[in-house]
C-alpha cells in the first residue's frame, strides 16, 4: 500500500486531520531541506510536500517564487532532489510528495521520472499546471510504478469537474481554498465548509485544503471540515526571515508542532 493511503487510513481511524507542511527543495540548501524533513516528522507532520523549484512558478506567490529562485541559484535540480529523497528515506517514514510544474518532469521524461522517483522513495506527485485531460502519459507512468498523482480543485470547480478530478486523483484531492496564487492570508473563505460538503457528495477520497493557511487558528478551522491541511508560504517565509540563524531548523520545527497541535485541537469540533 502506498504510504499516503496508509497514513490517511490511520488518521481517519484516529479521527485526526493530517498536517501537510510544504518546503521548497534547496531553500536555503538541500542539506537544510533534508534536516527540516526529519525535524518536521519528529514534530508531528503527517505528510510532506517538497516543491521542485522552477523559474516560472505560475501558481505561486512571491514568497515561494523567491524561494524557488534561491534554490535554483544554489544549483538545485530534479536529479539532486531525488538523490536527497533517497537519503531521507533511509531514516524517514513520512509520505513524501513532490510538487512540480510540468516542464521539469517533461524534460526528465515521464516514464523515467516515475521509475526513479518511486525508487528514491517518493510517494506522490502534484503538478499544478497539468490538468488530468493533458496528463495521460504521466498518469500511466505513475500508476505503473505505484506513484500517486494528486490533482487540484478550485472554488470555481463545477460538480462535473469535481467528478473528473476525483476520478484522476490518487491518495487525496488537493482543494485550493481561494482564488489566486499561493501566499499567507489573514482569513479563510467563508464558504469553505459548504464547498467541502458538496465535494464529499461526489467522492470519498481524502480532501486536503491548501493555499492561504498560515497560522494555528486557521489550521484549527480548516481541520474541522477537511482530512488534511497544507501549509506552505508561512513556513517558507519563516525560513526566509531566519535564514542566517543557527536554530533555523528548530524554529521551523516549533512552528510545525504548533500547527499539528491545532489539528488535534479541532477533534470533536465537527471533523
Amino acid at each position: 500500500m502506498n504510504r499516503i493511503d496508509e497514513r490517511f487510513r490511520r488518521l481517519k481511524e484516529a479521527g485526526e486531520c493530517a498536517l501537510i507542511p510544504y518546503l521548497t527543495a534547496g531553500d536555503p540548501d538541500l542539506a537544510t531541506t533534508q534536516a527540516l524533513t526529519l525535524e518536521f516528522e519528529r514534530r508531528g507532520a503527517d505528510l510532506l510536500e517538497i516543491g521542485v523549484p522552477f523559474s516560472d512558478p505560475l501558481a505561486d506567490g512571491v514568497t515561494i517564487q523567491r524561494a524557488s529562485q534561491r534554490a535554483l541559484l544554489g544549483g538545485t535540480t530534479l536529479t539532486r532532489i531525488l538523490e536527497m529523497v533517497r537519503v531521507i528515506r533511509s531514516s524517514c517514514d513520512l509520505p513524501l510528495l513532490l510538487m512540480s510544474y510540468a516542464n521539469p518532469i517533461f524534460h526528465f521524461g515521464f516514464a523515467r521520472f516515475a521509475k526513479e522517483a518511486t525508487a528514491a522513495g517518493v510517494d506522490g506527485l502534484i503538478v499544478p499546471d497539468l490538468p488530468p485531460e493533458e496528463a495521460f502519459e504521466l498518469i500511466e507512468a505513475a500508476v505503473s510504478h505505484g506513484l500517486h498523482t494528486v490533482f487540484l480543485l478550485a472554488p470555481t470547480s463545477s460538480r462535473e469537474r469535481v467528478q473528473k478530478i476525483a476520478a484522476a486523483s490518487r491518495g487525496f484531492i488537493y482543494y485550493v481554498s481561494l482564488r489566486g496564487v499561493t501566499g499567507a492570508r489573514s482569513s479563510i473563505s467563508d464558504d469553505l465548509e459548504a464547498t467541502i460538503r458538496m465535494i464529499r457528495v461526489e467522492t470519498d477520497k481524502p480532501l486536503a485544503v491548501g493555499f492561504g493557511i498560515s497560522n494555528p487558528a486557521q489550521v484549527r478551522m480548516v481541520a474541522r471540515v477537511a482530512d488534511g491541511v497544507i501549509v506552505g508560504s508561512a513556513i517558507v517565509s519563516l525560513l526566509e526571515r531566519n535564514g542566517g540563524s543557527g536554530d533555523l531548523v528548530k524554529r521551523a520545527g516549533d512552528f510545525v508542532a504548533s500547527l499539528k497541535a491545532a489539528t488535534r485541537a479541532s477533534q470533536g469540533e465537527g471533523h
